[in-house]
């Protein structure tokens, strides 16, 4: 980031990662911005690894989960990258090797039990270099009634992560929707085919670099051209 980028940082966000500089509304960089927002800078802020204590039921089901994970053969620092506390909701950043024998920790230890897997959506980051894709899960325990986030990231070149699936078959759909709009293959996937997009749709369409366009659509007998046939603010 450059100095000038760094003065635009509001005071008080040093306590968050920064991955980056966004500019418009929508961060495109091609085509003519449509939004009216073509000025906008803003930092891309990422929140910062939590530290011990993490406070109320946080540090409860991260005691239970390294006793378990540790228990299975597979220490608490090779599975988890780090852990993120932000507006009081909890994520766990695990490494794409270890993904399956964390979830099923998960959803098997009596301490956790978190029975339900709520799905699993993409995020694209390219300012952040190697780990550019970002599978986002979100479970709950009924037993419970808690709430936690776990994330995965891999680079665009290798955007491969292992499937759910098998523990967790409520996926199936999500994953399907998740390689179809970030190109995100879930090795191991029974049917890892387009669910939303035509199935020879060239790319994947929700990724920030994908190109700003599209077809022309009319309703009620008006016209609406693509976005990038539009008029444009700059």
């Amino acid at each position: 980031m450059t100095e000038a980028e760094r003065a635009i940082v509001p005071q008080g966000i040093e306590e968050l990662e920064i991955i980056g500089v966004r500019h418009g509304s929508f961060g495109t960089s091609a085509g003519g911005d449509t939004s009216g927002f073509g000025g906008l800078v803003e930092p891309i802020v990422m929140p910062a690894p939590a530290r011990r204590p993490f406070g109320g039921w946080f540090d409860e089901i991260s005691d239970e989960l390294e006793l378990s994970l540790q228990a299975a053969g597979l220490p608490a620092t090779d599975a988890i990258e780090k852990v993120v506390i932000y507006r009081d909701e909890i994520t766990y950043h695990v490494r794409r090797e270890h993904l399956i024998a964390f979830a099923t920790v998960l959803r098997d230890e009596p301490g956790l039990r978190f029975e339900m897997c709520l799905g699993v959506n993409g995020v694209h980051y390219p300012g952040e270099t190697g780990r550019e894709l970002h599978a986002v899960y979100h479970f709950l325990s009924i037993t419970h009634n808690r709430r936690i986030r776990l994330e995965v990231s891999v680079p665009e070149g290798d955007a491969v992560i292992p499937s759910l699936y098998a523990v967790y078959p409520t996926c199936d759909w999500h994953e399907r929707e998740t390689w179809d709009f970030f190109g995100i293959v879930f090795d191991g996937h029974p049917a890892l085919t387009r669910i939303m997009m035509p199935d020879d749709w060239p790319g994947h369409p929700q990724r920030k670099d994908y190109p700003l366009g599209g077809i022309p659509v009319e309703y009620k007998g008006g016209t609406i051209p693509p976005p990038d046939q539009r008029r444009s603010y700059n």
